[in-house]
């Protein structure tokens, strides 16, 4: 078959360590990228990028930072949805106060602005773990929640508490505010989370994610061999919110428009985020991918199965979305705990070995 290593010879360590060792997946790939950097801008349309590109470019840069977290570093977190509101309004409050600046540059100092905050409220996990960091995460995601709608200085001292994202241009292009068109909404979002997906990738490759890995796995043993606890575990709450802020700051800026921290960022954010990575596969960079795309394709298909074709109520569709997302996560937990990424990863190797048994 096309799926072999056969003549597919290796001659130095970086080839065959690489991302890709195997070509057919490199070539896959690239194409890949080329149908979406250069195919696809011209064949969206405005209901495609709001309703599933956007939002699952978004929601995979949020769950690649909670994989970090938790799926590479052990840590485990409920306060998404409060670190994509830091996010957000850090963003707002830059792109207010410096309007000449880049929102490339704005987003990428909210998610900076972010990681700080990540790393102060990570202080706990040096003394606590567990269920008891989850409490204290999911304390977070309630304290940042109450403080964007109680100080009114974050949004501005507007009377209805929203925040609205001015309009800001690339290369004389709008990506945020009222005139933005879909290919340019899709293009931002793609090209964070290209690079996004990218720096993860090589992070929890480097020595860096060798130490998350040790501390998720035995955090006793790896301090023992030598690995600072501090700085592994405040580094894995810093990395995971700033990619978590950057998802935030495109969430409110280039998808939404306007936002309010409660409806937009409540707990039930840092619930679909952290149902992401359960059913994509924890610690792994495609299951963070494969999670978003899943939880975000998952109500459109019911949408235009159930309430289009079937006529069915909008609350029933709603319902039975929740039943079908908790059904898959207890399956995933029981059968298979690594995700659709280790799903994957055996459907690749039975192909390599067909028709042969495995």
């Amino acid at each position: 078959m096309f799926y072999r290593e056969a003549g597919d010879f290796k001659t130095s360590y970086v080839s065959d360590s690489q991302t890709f060792p195997i070509a057919f997946d490199r070539y896959c790939y690239f194409v890949t990228l080329f149908i979406g950097v250069v195919v696809l801008p011209f064949v969206v349309n405005d209901y495609i990028v709001s309703a599933i590109l956007a939002p699952f470019f978004i929601y995979s840069i949020a769950a690649i930072g909670l994989n970090i977290l938790t799926g590479y570093c052990g840590q485990v977190s409920l306060g998404t949805g409060g670190f994509m509101a830091v996010g957000a309004y850090s963003c707002y409050k830059l792109m207010t106060g410096f309007p000449e600046v880049s929102i490339l540059l704005h987003v990428v100092m909210a998610g900076a602005i972010t990681a700080i905050v990540g790393a102060i409220f990570g202080l706990p996990s040096l003394r606590i773990k567990g269920f008891y960091l989850a409490v204290a995460t999911l304390a977070a995601q309630f304290f940042l929640v109450w403080l964007f709608n109680k100080v009114s200085w974050f949004y501005n001292y507007s009377a209805s508490g929203q925040i609205s994202a001015p309009e800001r241009t690339v290369l004389s292009i709008p990506v945020t505010g009222p005139n933005v068109e879909p290919w340019a909404m899709y293009l931002i979002c793609f090209a964070f989370a290209f690079i996004s997906a990218v720096l993860a990738r090589n992070l929890t490759r480097g020595s860096l994610g060798r130490t998350w890995m040790a501390i998720r796995d035995m955090d006793i043993a790896a301090e023992i061999i030598g690995v600072n606890p501090l700085r592994a575990k405040l580094t894995a709450f810093a990395v995971s919110s700033f990619f978590i802020g950057v998802s935030g700051a495109l969430f409110f800026a280039v998808y939404l428009g306007a936002a309010e921290a409660g409806d937009s960022f409540g707990i039930q954010k840092s619930f679909i985020v952290l149902f992401m990575i359960i059913i994509g596969g924890l610690g792994s960079i495609f299951g963070s991918f494969a999670g978003a795309a899943l939880l975000v394709v998952l109500p459109v298909f019911l949408k235009l199965l159930g309430v289009d074709l079937m006529g069915w109520p909008t609350d029933l569709v709603a319902h039975i979305q929740l039943v079908i997302v908790g059904f898959l996560i207890i399956l995933f937990l029981v059968l298979e705990p690594h995700g659709l990424a280790q799903l994957w990863r055996l459907g690749k190797e039975k192909l390599r070995l067909w028709p042969f048994p495995h």
